[in-house]
Formats: C-alpha cells, structure tokens, sequence
C-alpha cells in the first residue's frame, strides 16, 4: 500500500516535471538551444497567479482567471526572451545561446528578487485547501487530482496541436530542416517565436501546479524544477515530445520513491543520477533517435 500511495504522489510531481520538460525538448528540437531561463518562467506564471488569487480569491472562478493571466503573461515573456536574447544569436556558436540562456536566468531570478512587489522573501501562494479523498487504504488529495488531470488536458492539447494543425505541421518542418522549411514559405522567425510562447505557457501551468501543491512562492522556485525537467528531458530523448512526458514521469515516480523508502536528503542526488547513468549509458535517451551526421 505504500508503494502505491508513493506512485501516485509520483504520478501528481511526474506530470508536472512533464510540462516543463516538454517545453526544453520543443525548443531544442527547433533550434537546438537549452533554454535554461525556461525554468524562471514557471517562477514568472507562479507569481502571476499568486497576484491574481490574492486579488480574486482561489475559488474556481479565481483558479481559472490565475491560469489564464499566467500563461498570457509567460507567453509574453517567452516571446520576448526569444526576440532580444536568442534570435540575434542564431547564426552564432552553439556556446554563446548556452551562456545568453544561463545569463537571462540570472536576470530573471534576481530581478525578480528586486522588485518591490516581488522581493527576496517566501510568500504563502494562496492554493486551494487541500481535501484528502480516501481510497480504501490509500489517500488523494483534491489538489493531486486536478494537478494531474490538468495535465493530461495541457498534453493531450499539445499534441493536438503539434500533429493536426497547420502550425503544428510548420513546427515539425522547422524541426526538420530549416532552410527548406523557409524555401517552402514557412516563417521560420514566426515558427520559432510560437514554440517559444507554447513552450512558455506550459511552463506557465507547471508553476501554477507546482505551487498550489506545495503553497510557497520565491524567486529561486523555478530553479530546482527547472534542472529536473531539464533531467526528464534528457531521460525521455531531448527533442521527443512523447520522451520528455515519459521522463517527466520516471524522475517524478523516482524521486517521491526516494523520499518515502530512502530518505528525502537524496531525493535531489537520486534525480541527478539518473542523468549521469543516462547519458553514459545511452546519451539519446529512451525515445530519442541517433543524429547521423554526412560527411
């Protein structure tokens, strides 16, 4: 029974890390940058929400409105973190976008820590109130059902999206090849700033989720989540979309594991190991492909 109870706490972090994760891959499988400030943007649509909850109220009516705020404005910041950060450093060396990317994590985190309506301290987010539904010998929480059945709804979406419209099929082409995508009429510019902004409101969603179930906001939130979406992306094969929900998942059930049967001091070394023994074992990841490169 208690293997159960701790596979489905997994299963409620799992879909979480799944959300964000599927932002990484679908950036790197456009333009193959590690968006590393993807992570601060969860802590952007978290504070989002917490200024529209403390307004509204967390009923229904204020969880909706929350949601809805947060991923309009992280789809704004996606965007925007794209346009002035990464397009001019397309053509650039591969490292130049991993350093851009880390130093536009910084600013977000430490901006954030400056502001005088955000500032450095804890804030209680206003989730809410937890109910413990009994099943049997095992207890859900009302927050665990809604964490993951949103998720699921945001998921299955997502792949709506990627695999029958017509934006979804220009991604793919982008992803592809770029400069026959661009030749065939597609905007690439266009293209790149829309998964920017998908990618963003995912994350926007993961932060609401991550902080109604576990009701604390700081500026470094997004920091910890963020590293381990980027883990379930690499596990599931960085670039596949059904790869990163499935890693999401496996680092999610791993850790609650960790915590319930070990010790929750080794639940962070337990998720970076898994990284390590990955990428020495099979760097692609599970769903991932190998790149073959003509010479």
């Amino acid at each position: 029974m208690i293997v159960l109870q701790q596979l489905i706490n997994g299963v409620s972090l799992g879909s979480i890390y799944a959300l964000i994760a599927l932002g990484y891959t679908m950036v790197y499988g456009i333009v193959l940058l590690i968006n590393f400030a993807h992570g601060d943007i969860l802590m952007v649509g978290a504070y989002s929400a917490f200024f529209v909850l403390g307004a509204i109220g967390s009923g229904p009516l204020g969880m909706l409105a929350a949601f809805v705020v947060s991923m309009i404005v992280c789809a704004g910041f996606g965007i925007s973190i794209e346009r002035l950060a990464y397009r001019p450093l397309r053509s650039a060396p591969r490292l130049n976008s991993l350093i851009t990317a880390i130093a536009v994590s910084l600013i977000l985190e430490n901006g954030a820590r400056v502001l005088p309506f955000i500032g450095p301290n804890p804030r209680q987010f206003p989730s809410p109130e937890e109910v413990n539904i009994p099943l049997g010998r095992l207890s859900v929480s009302n927050i665990q059902i809604i964490v993951v059945i949103l998720s699921a709804l945001l998921m299955l979406g997502l792949n709506y999206i990627i695999n029958y419209t017509k934006r979804g099929k220009a991604m793919r082409a982008v992803s592809f090849d770029v400069n026959t995508a661009s030749l065939m009429g597609i905007s690439v510019n266009g293209i790149i700033s829309f998964t920017f902004a998908l990618g963003s409101v995912l994350a926007a969603a993961g932060g609401v989720l991550y902080a109604s179930a576990y009701p604390q906001v700081t500026p470094l939130m997004g920091m910890m989540p963020g590293l381990k979406a980027f883990v379930a992306a690499v596990l599931g094969g960085i670039g596949s979309i059904p790869g990163a929900m499935l890693g999401g998942f496996i680092l999610g059930i791993a850790e609650t594991m960790t915590k319930g049967f070990i010790s929750s001091q080794y639940s962070d070394a337990i998720s970076f190991g898994i990284l390590i023994v990955v990428l020495l074992i099979k760097p692609t990841g599970i769903l991932g492909r190998k790149a073959r490169i003509k010479v």
